[in-house]
């Protein structure tokens, strides 16, 4: 060990902790462990050439094979699990559990990855959570949540279900599975045109009723609604698609916005008729009126011969 000032440090292994000076309440297990660390300070490395990088870095956990091994300057850095954050250079408060979690970071910070290979795209970006085997992430992205790889195809979350909120907006899942939901204000929209005849779409839709197969609903409730490969013949804008392109749903948002539109236009109709009625309704009283003022002069004249 190259060590002069350093305090209360604790090596295990062949060339473990060898360049440390100053340093101080590191503990190094394995061979090459902390091999480079001159001045860093409380350092956990555990496994050949975990943090073997690190000068200066402090506050790191490194557990396993190459975990954090090229880590210099990051400080408060967690990885446990073979090659976990094994290319981080200077990033700061990643925490990486799982074989090659975080494996590609350098230099992003505040990072969370949770499985085996999980956040192991993840270069730069900062402030994401990645939660699954293979929930790889993408390079230079920032304060995303993605759990779940290609493969899962149930999601379960308790505590949902039943419980009422008195306001909010539902939730949307897009083809990719992001999550969001769908504003309504002025200032995230353009092109702003009246809906006009755009809704006489709906005249063309068929309504039917109808059971999922077995496989998706046991019980095999009775459904209402529409068959999203029939209302693409009719409007392509009123389905959804899958990732593959393909049609998977139909867009009832979309449609109740339409039926609006051809509500206000009957209801103006109605008006427009309501309003003729109440003219010729009045235009008749004036002629009653009339008739009845010429039939009682009528009656006066007569009376007069």
């Amino acid at each position: 060990m190259s060590n002069s000032t350093g305090s209360q440090n604790t090596a295990n292994g062949t060339l473990a902790l060898f360049s440390n000076t100053t340093g101080e309440s590191n503990t190094a297990g394995g061979i090459t462990a902390l091999f480079n660390n001159t001045t860093g300070n409380q350092n956990t490395a555990f496994g050949a050439s975990a943090l073997a990088s690190n000068t200066s870095g402090g506050g790191n956990t490194a557990i396993g094979l190459i975990a954090l091994s090229t880590n210099s300057t990051g400080t408060a850095n967690t990885a446990t699990g073979t090659g976990a954050l094994g290319a981080n250079t200077g990033g700061n408060i990643n925490t990486a559990i799982g074989s090659g979690a975080l494996f590609s970071n350098m230099n992003g910070s505040l990072n969370v990855a949770l499985g085996g290979a999980a956040g192991g795209n993840l270069t730069t970006g900062d402030n994401n959570i990645d939660i699954g085997y293979n929930v790889l992430g993408v390079a230079g992205e920032s304060n995303t949540i993605r759990i779940g790889n290609t493969d899962i195809t149930t999601t379960i979350i308790r505590g949902i279900s039943g419980q009422t909120i008195a306001s909010g907006s539902p939730v949307l899942v897009a083809a990719n599975g992001q999550l969001g939901t769908m504003t309504s204000s002025k200032r995230f929209k353009d092109e702003i045109q009246p809906m006009d005849k755009a809704s006489e779409a709906l005249f063309s839709l068929n309504p039917v009723t109808f059971r999922y197969k077995k496989e998706i609903d046991r019980q095999r409730t009775s459904q209402f609604g529409l068959v999203a490969e029939d209302v693409e013949k009719v409007n392509p804008d009123l389905v959804v698609r899958d990732e593959n392109g393909k049609v998977n749903s139909v867009r009832y948002d979309q449609v109740n916005a339409m039926l609006l539109n051809e509500f206000l236009k009957e209801h103006r109709k109605v008006e427009t008729l309501e309003a003729t009625v109440a003219d010729l309704a009045a235009e008749l009283r004036q002629v009653r009126a009339q008739a009845q003022e010429d039939h009682s002069a009528a009656r006066v004249v007569v009376s007069n011969h």
